[in-house]
């Protein structure tokens, strides 16, 4: 059985528009109320993949293969992740205070 390679493309594609598919599912099964403008994003998104097969214009964006600049699969992930409830990652500790030294 001689079988061809993969199309990276298209698999990169299809795992796109299944990602977005997926948070906007979240979404709404969670009933979390997305504001207009990540809405739209998730739409022009979609929309930009179906017809490009990726959806940004600048190659130095996101590597050649993927059909999601690199911003634009952050973006992605907080929707998803506010979509579930969770909550956000990035947030500062203090510092952790050391015993001052003895002095002798």
């Amino acid at each position: 059985m001689n079988r061809k390679p993969p199309d990276r493309k298209a698999q990169a594609k299809r795992a796109a528009l299944s990602a977005l598919k997926r948070a906007r599912r979240l979404a709404e099964r969670a009933g979390v109320k997305l504001s207009d403008w990540e809405g739209e994003f998730l739409g022009s998104v979609e929309t930009r993949v179906k017809t490009f097969g990726r959806a940004f214009g600048d190659p130095e964006k996101g590597a050649p293969g993927q059909a999601l600049s690199a911003l634009q699969t952050v973006k992605l992930k907080e929707i998803a992740a506010k979509a579930k409830g969770e909550k956000k990652g990035l947030q500062r500790k203090p510092f952790k205070r050391r015993g001052k030294p003895d002095r002798a």
